[in-house]
């Protein structure tokens, strides 16, 4: 008798195609290893785009509010639009490890990474920063190879270390020479926590919606900025309106609404592979400080661009699926 079940017609199923994604560690949300559709990609594009004028806007911003107190502003924008927009939605009851790690990302991503990276930035050059930073994508694939069982793919490893070399040529050609200890230290400590923070957002977005998720975490890093709320009184009252809109944009886009299009992308493709695409944030930093603050980049700044867009479409290439094999 033959091994294969029989349905109720009688006939015997054919064996099932082959399928272009796989489980993640968890074996609840797939991970797609074939091309991404045009919603992922328009939301790793949302992303970085953001994040990428989030610098610029940062910049300018700068000598109006001191780190903590624009962390507080932009956090609660961004809280006050994610309310609105989550009003009315179901939302997933979490348990108590979801609520942990929900907290984490909150403190460690919404918190210390902006309190950090922003307080660094005034001890550090551009260029040095943008090599420190770089070195959370490589966290990333790290922790996500070791922790989520997401391995390290050859083309991935490949195009990551093309890409932070290019990276590291931006880095050279921008950076000014004025570092010390205490700003280097500073966004390290912002690219560790980012990296810790993603990967345990891959975990939560398991069960939970990436919206919800996003909301949670930003009321969690409001509410552990508030110490910073008297600061933040006093410096909008003397600042300017453009400063003003600066923070506005700050919270409503880099916030609210890109890390809600990270968290949808999180869900829907590896950490590894997404991590690295945050290398694509200094070329176009680099091309909107160019555009809007008048800063002509150095030839070997768009070397390296052009680099790390290469490094990032390596490791952005999709595994082929195994072939599957003869029955016996």
């Amino acid at each position: 008798m033959s091994n294969h079940t029989v349905g109720q017609s009688g006939a015997v199923p054919p064996p099932a195609a082959p399928s272009s994604s796989r489980a993640d560690a968890g074996g609840r949300a797939p991970v797609q290893d074939g091309p991404p559709d045009w919603r992922l990609l328009l939301a790793v594009t949302t992303t970085v785009l953001a994040w990428a004028s989030a610098f610029v806007v940062i910049r300018f911003v700068g000598p109006v509010f001191s780190p903590g107190s624009l962390t507080l502003g932009r956090l609660l924008v961004g809280s006050a639009v994610l309310s609105v927009v989550v009003a009315g939605r179901r939302r997933v009851r979490l348990g108590r490890r979801d609520w942990g790690l929900v907290a984490l990302i909150g403190v460690a991503w919404f918190g210390v990474y902006n309190v950090a990276l922003n307080a660094g930035e005034q001890h550090v050059d551009a260029g040095t920063a943008a090599m420190l930073i770089q070195v959370a994508p490589i966290l990333i694939g790290v922790l996500a190879g070791l922790l989520l069982g997401e391995g390290f793919p050859r083309a991935l490893v490949v195009g990551g270390l093309v890409a932070f070399a290019g990276t590291l040529l931006i880095g050279v050609a921008t950076s000014t020479g004025d570092a010390d200890l205490v700003g280097v230290l500073l966004v390290l400590l912002s690219a560790v926590v980012y990296a810790v923070a993603m990967v345990a957002q891959k975990v939560v977005l398991r069960r939970v919606p990436g919206l919800q998720v996003t909301w949670l975490a930003c009321l969690v890093g409001t509410v552990a900025t508030l110490p910073f709320g008297p600061t933040l009184v006093t410096e909008v009252r003397q600042a300017p309106t453009s400063a003003l809109l600066g923070v506005l944009y700050l919270g409503a886009v880099p916030t609210a609404l890109a890390f809600s299009t990270w968290a949808y992308a999180l869900s829907r493709t590896s950490a590894g592979r997404l991590g690295v695409t945050t290398y694509v944030v200094p070329p176009i930093a680099i091309a909107l400080g160019w555009l809007f603050l008048e800063e002509v980049p150095a030839l070997l700044a768009v070397a390296g661009g052009v680099i790390s867009l290469v490094g990032v479409s390596l490791a952005r290439r999709p595994t082929r699926p195994p072939v599957p094999g003869t029955a016996a």
